[in-house]
């Protein structure tokens, strides 16, 4: 496969690896002595269940799996999760907790409203999300379910800088846009989700990491195909689950390991952040990354220039460079810069250099 001069910083559906595109042309679009391709086979064969074991197997050791801990591979988005999240963990109990920390914070919050009381479990001070909440011991209502965080806002370019403590609460995390990206501790979350279009794989793809004894309180009336409990007793087959992008997820999670595990993603990850944010805090005004320093996401670079009438030549002029899909989330404007771990250095090196170069003919 001849690679493309051009980077795409996408939000997602975004970037993958270019050596799992080439293991994907390989082995998804070939015929085998049975007449099937991978994407043709049936979920209850022994080949599909072969690839999905493998997928399970892979992100375990990724993952540093606790034995007592599930991975579920499900149909759909992160959007979905936040209705299953209450519909699975509520059971006997009414209240539910969620922290606000931008946008898709508050969505989850809005659609776990429609299912429990919901309590505001911290957010950031101010009009304007700038900052992760503050951290420490957060005080939960008597009887509640879960906290639901969101560690990395994909609009706003907010990261957690590290995790509350909320007790015998379970913590309930969307880790959509910074799943993989480092190390995690996964024993400090009751669950863990990810929808697959940011690090993972193709869109249409949710993965679930779920502590096995919260698997015990779906809601009697939950369908069977959004069941936790169900899902994990099926091996995700509950019904037919997304083949092909469990398939492609299988690549990627040796593709990780093959480069080093996570430690060698958050390793990369830093350095491809911190080329960009020097860029534009060393521009003297010309640029603004508005989130407060040591909030700041590594997969979602947010920035803006002083003067926004040169936003669209900003992009016009990134587009014939080769550097793509620079324009910020609708609900805040400016510009963004996704940088998950397909993202090659000389991406966000590019980038950089771009950066500072469209600032001295500008400024």
């Amino acid at each position: 496969m001849s690679p493309s001069p051009a980077f795409n910083f996408a939000a997602g559906p975004a970037r993958l690896p270019d050596a799992v595109l080439e293991r994907a042309r390989d082995e998804l679009f070939t015929r085998g002595a049975d007449g099937a391709s991978a994407l043709e086979r049936p979920f209850t064969g022994d080949a599909f269940r072969a690839t999905l074991a493998h997928a399970r197997e892979r992100l375990a050791e990724l993952l540093a799996l606790p034995s007592n801990y599930r991975i579920l591979f499900l149909a759909g988005g992160a959007l979905h999760q936040f209705s299953l999240v209450p519909m699975n963990l509520l059971g006997d109990a009414r209240h539910a907790a969620y922290a606000d920390s931008g946008y898709w914070s508050r969505r989850a919050m809005a659609e776990g409203a429609r299912y429990a009381d919901v309590t505001l479990a911290a957010r950031h001070a101010g009009p304007v999300p700038l900052a992760a909440p503050p951290l420490g011991h957060w005080a939960l209502p008597a009887g509640c379910a879960y906290c639901h965080i969101t560690p990395n806002e994909t609009v706003e370019g907010i990261a957690y800088p590290g995790l509350p403590d909320t007790g015998d609460v379970p913590l309930v995390a969307d880790c959509t846009s910074c799943f993989l990206t480092g190390p995690v501790d996964v024993s400090r979350f009751g669950v863990l989700y990810a929808s697959a279009q940011k690090n993972i794989g193709p869109a249409g793809l949710t993965v679930v990491v779920i502590r096995e004894d919260l698997l015990e309180r779906p809601a009697p009336r939950v369908p069977a195909p959004h069941c936790y409990r169900l899902q994990a007793e099926h091996d995700s087959c509950v019904n037919t689950p997304p083949t092909w992008a469990i398939h492609v997820a299988g690549l990627v999670f040796d593709w990780i390991a093959d480069a080093g595990g996570l430690a060698a993603m958050a390793a990369a990850n830093r350095r491809k952040a911190e080329r960009l944010y020097a860029a534009i805090d060393g521009s003297e005004g010309f640029y603004a990354a508005p989130v407060a320093t040591g909030h700041r996401s590594g997969s979602n670079v947010r920035f803006h220039l002083a003067d926004d009438r040169l936003t669209d030549t900003f992009l016009a002029e990134a587009e014939a460079h080769g550097l793509t899909h620079l324009r910020g989330h609708r609900q805040v404007g400016g510009l963004r810069a996704s940088l998950y771990n397909a993202m090659p250095e000389a991406g966000a090196a590019a980038l950089a250099d771009f950066i500072a170069g469209f600032a001295r003919r500008h400024g």
